[in-house]
């Protein structure tokens, strides 16, 4: 019996994820013993999603011809970016680490969304890519877990290095999962979809640049939210240490969770773009409750936060339907970019402002949040109008 290819990438995912879901809650612990200014916190939680960025457009090139090899390199270069970083005792060391994590991780994102959204660009499309992220999402609640039940006096490096560990299983199913890439494999049964009219509909094209932006800035504001805001707030506000830094952050996880498939499934059936518009106001309100709340207040925000980070996905069905299938793996590694490029910012812009303005932040970016999913409704109200002109008869 041939395992889906869908399902091995999510098994994969989800080991993978796991260092990554641990390290919000251990940014303070790592802060303390290199002694670091919130700017050097910022850019070493954010040295992260810079590399990424960066190496999104070079892995884009690379998966066009060696899509097989990328899913092999990406895992081994997280590993060993977890090891450098667990090792670091200096600020260079840090974001070495850090960066090369950021790398491995472009590698494993690209291609995993990249064999997506060859194979599965059909009406399962929202449900596939909700499931790859509900995987990944498992990882970092496991991560987030271990760091919040592990003993305290274990080190952060320590913490990080057992995190890593569920990696093992995705390594030991890679095999499979270029079994199943070869012609007549598991992936041969997922047929890719033919140009529809909803793809050449009017307006459908005009949509494509804001599923960018909304990416980005959704980017922008999960990474500012969980990795400084949430753990700043939480610690020096609040008086948290590492396990209900980490019990914050499973919040927002667990609600992500058990939000993404019913999401997924709910894109497929209406237009992804309503749905889009939908996710960014929720991600406006959660922003608003975690940047103003009190510790009550803020764990609802986290929730309604990781229901609106649910839709993480659903820009790349936005961009799915125009895009040719030889373009799929350029778009997806530029889309990928802005993404990335989100994911470096958020921590350090949020950095450079500094803890005492969290409020300004949080609240400028559910403005913006809040203008982008006002648009988005807006403009697929329009699209859904054009999209029935054109389908009457004359």
């Amino acid at each position: 019996m041939r395992v889906p290819l869908i399902v091995l990438l999510c098994i994969a995912s989800a080991g993978n994820t796991c260092s990554i879901g641990a390290f919000p809650a251990l940014l303070p612990e790592m802060g303390a013993a290199a002694r670091l200014p919130d700017w050097g916190l910022g850019l070493v939680a954010g040295a992260f999603g810079f590399a990424r960025m960066v190496a999104d457009l070079p892995v884009g090139l690379f998966i066009v011809r060696r899509l097989r090899a990328a899913l092999v390199a990406g895992p081994l270069a997280m590993a060993a970016g977890a090891l450098l970083l667990a090792s670091a005792a200096t600020f260079p060391t840090l974001l070495a680490g850090r960066a090369l994590m950021g790398v491995g991780h472009a590698l494993n994102m690209v291609a995993g969304l990249t064999a997506i959204l060859l194979f599965y660009g059909g009406r399962r499309l929202g449900a596939a890519l909700n499931a790859f992220e509900f995987s990944a999402m498992i990882g970092l609640l496991g991560g987030a877990g271990l760091a919040a039940v592990l003993p305290r006096d274990f080190a952060w490096g320590t913490v990080l290095l057992l995190a890593c560990a569920p990696q093992a299983v995705g390594l030991t199913l890679m095999p499979a999962v270029l079994a199943a890439l070869r012609p007549g494999g598991a992936a041969a049964t997922a047929s890719p979809v033919p140009a529809s009219a909803e793809a050449t509909a009017p307006g459908s094209r005009a949509l494509v640049p804001l599923a960018f932006v909304a990416g980005a800035l959704v980017a922008i504001t999960y990474s500012s939210i969980e990795q400084f805001v949430i753990p700043l707030r939480g610690s020096r506000e609040f008086g948290l240490e590492r396990p209900g830094l980490a019990r914050l952050i499973m919040v927002m996880q667990a609600a992500d969770i058990l939000a993404l498939l019913p999401l997924g499934i709910l894109s497929d059936r209406l237009d992804p773009a309503r749905v889009l518009g939908g996710v960014a106001l929720t991600l406006a309100a959660g922003a608003v409750l975690v940047g103003f709340g009190g510790i009550g207040t803020v764990a609802l925000g986290c929730a309604l936060f990781g229901l609106g980070m649910a839709g993480w996905m659903i820009p790349l069905s936005v961009l799915r339907r125009p895009t040719p299938l030889a373009r799929v793996a350029w778009r997806t590694a530029l889309y990928r970019v802005g993404v990335d490029g989100g994911l470096f910012l958020g921590p350090s812009v949020s950095g450079l402002i500094g803890a005492g303005r969290l409020g300004v932040l949080a609240a400028t970016l559910a403005a913006a949040l809040a203008i982008v999913g006002a648009v988005l409704l807006i403009l697929s109200r329009a699209h859904r109008a054009a999209l029935a002109l054109a389908q009457t008869p004359p």
